[in-house]
């Protein structure tokens, strides 16, 4: 079913990082094309796996899942915590997260993630939000694009980017993909125009989505859920996101510095089990093109010391 639909990077990697009890209870907040989701199901016995997705694709591939270990919730994983309270859910052994675009929806024109078909320039993940990689082109100020662009897209010229969105959207408005690219094209560099535009196209998507938000929320509910013991899995594919992912497993926040006690202990839930992140074989770089760039974190929920130590 998932082959088809999406390609989980470093699928074996993930499984095997989150050490699964087939007693326990485990979640993926990324179900995508549910290829985790299908591998974890595997090594349940009396356990139960709880996924989240907020697109209407993926909810459509859960539905061929009929296992009673299985319960899917068409939400943001901003919300896990009070997602699963209503599955009557507190604590948990482990949590998944593939961050990103999942492959069936880049290959989808008509979603408007990908520069390499034409497009309305969609990229909602959850379709009943209004904002729209077209309204922010069209709507948002210069300032606020040369930030959009240099923070989430990482832009070496963002301010060059902003000021010809805004000065090009007077005549015509910037529906398309294509539009978009056509815009662009006198200031992207020569040579690395995939690159370019990628980052362009990265920086719309998480502004669309508020993706850098729910991820620190996501990331301090985990602590909070978390059974100590139980892993925390977070397969991440720009520096953003790894960056923030990195710094909450190190430091207990995403950003800013670690938070001691009184006796100068580190207070923070979890302790990585790997101090690099892991990476795709060079073979599985071969066969799929986006893992590449995919960073596998590791960490393991510890117990909080008592401050009397």
């Amino acid at each position: 079913m998932a082959s088809s639909y999406h390609n989980p990077v470093m699928l074996t990697e993930c499984i095997e990082a989150l050490n699964i009890n087939p007693e326990g209870i485990y979640v993926d907040v990324t179900f995508g094309g549910g290829g985790h989701s299908l591998k974890i199901l595997e090594h349940l016995k009396d356990g139960r796996l709880i996924s989240f997705d907020q697109d209407e694709d993926a909810k459509r591939q859960a539905e061929n899942i009929s296992s009673r270990s299985f319960t899917f919730c068409q939400a943001n994983f901003m919300y896990m915590k009070k997602y699963l309270k209503l599955n009557g859910v507190t604590k948990v052994d482990g949590v998944l997260a593939d961050l990103g675009v999942s492959s069936h929806q880049i290959d989808s024109p008509e979603r408007g993630f990908s520069t390499r078909f034409d497009g309305p320039l969609d990229m909602r993940m959850d379709k009943n939000i209004s904002l729209t990689a077209a309204k922010v082109l069209n709507e948002y100020s210069e300032e606020e694009l040369h930030k959009l662009f240099g923070m989430y897209g990482e832009l070496k010229n963002a301010k060059t980017a902003a000021r010809l969105i805004t000065q090009q959207r007077v005549n015509k408005s910037i529906e398309r993909t294509e539009d978009l690219k056509n815009v662009l094209q006198p200031i992207t560099p020569r040579g690395k125009e995939n690159k370019y535009f990628a980052q362009v196209f990265q920086a719309l998507r998480i502004e669309v989505n508020q993706e850098m938000k729910a991820l620190e929320n996501f990331l301090h509910q985990c602590g909070e859920v978390m059974e100590t013991g139980g892993r925390l899995v977070v397969m991440s594919y720009h520096s953003l996101e790894d960056r923030m992912v990195k710094n909450y497993i190190n430091k207990g926040k995403v950003f800013g510095e670690v938070d001691k006690d009184f006796f100068g202990n580190q207070i923070k839930p979890f302790e990585a089990i790997s101090r690099k992140p892991i990476e795709a074989s060079e073979e599985e770089v071969a066969e799929n093109k986006r893992a590449r760039s995919a960073k596998l974190r590791i960490a393991e929920k510890i117990i909080v010391k008592d401050i009397k130590q």
